[in-house]
């Protein structure tokens, strides 16, 4: 009979097996807070819960300026700002491993060269992949377009809500941090900056 039911994600079959050291790991929290690692509900928990952090860091195992290797320099005489905006992203941060959500804008001034939009995407993500600050990701973000694209300019705003602040200890929900940093023309020509802080929406 032929199931109407995708594959589970979180079935092991084909799956590289997850260290028992790293189980046991996680069956030790699972114990501290409070519950019995050996309940039915739980039995299969450590291994699903290193699967899905293997995946949520999956941006150890890239360079997020290979994205940036394949450049296009037949632009027509297009000297204007490159922007993408309103990127969805999901992170950890690095003090409580609590998820980070929040969206971001990169934009640059090329000199001769651009890339596929989609690659911006790519190093944001590839970045954000890992253990983080925000203030961290923002700089790691500008610094890869800034050194493989070697623009005019570069301009980065990150906006999210921590959940290390909005689910525990102060607890206040709804709350958004914005980071940004401006390199080149937009950190240099005032003009330029407003410029680019519009089209992003925050001008």
């Amino acid at each position: 009979m032929s199931s109407l039911v995708g594959p589970d994600e979180d079935d092991p079959r084909g799956k590289p097996p997850v260290p028992e050291n790293v189980q046991d790991a996680i069956r030790t929290l699972i114990e501290w807070t409070g519950d019995d690692p050996t309940r039915e509900g739980l039995l299969d928990t450590p291994a699903r819960v290193a699967r899905a952090w293997k995946e949520y860091c999956l941006g150890y195992e890239e360079d997020p300026g290979y994205h940036l290797s394949r450049v296009f320099e037949e632009v027509g005489g297009y000297n204007e700002i490159v922007l993408l905006k309103d990127i969805p992203f999901q992170s950890h941060c690095e003090h409580h491993m609590a998820p980070i959500i929040g969206k971001a804008a990169i934009a640059y001034l090329p000199n001769d060269r651009v890339v596929g939009i989609s690659k911006l995407a790519r190093v944001l993500h590839g970045f954000a992949r890992r253990l983080q600050v925000q203030e961290r990701l923002t700089a790691e973000v500008a610094d890869c377009i800034w050194e493989n694209l070697q623009p005019q300019g570069v301009a980065v705003v990150i906006e999210a809500s921590h959940s290390c602040m909005t689910a525990r200890g102060v607890r206040t929900p709804g709350v958004g941090m914005v980071t940004s940093r401006m390199m080149g023309t937009f950190l240099e020509d005032q003009r330029s900056r407003k410029e680019v802080l519009s089209l992003m929406g925050y001008g």
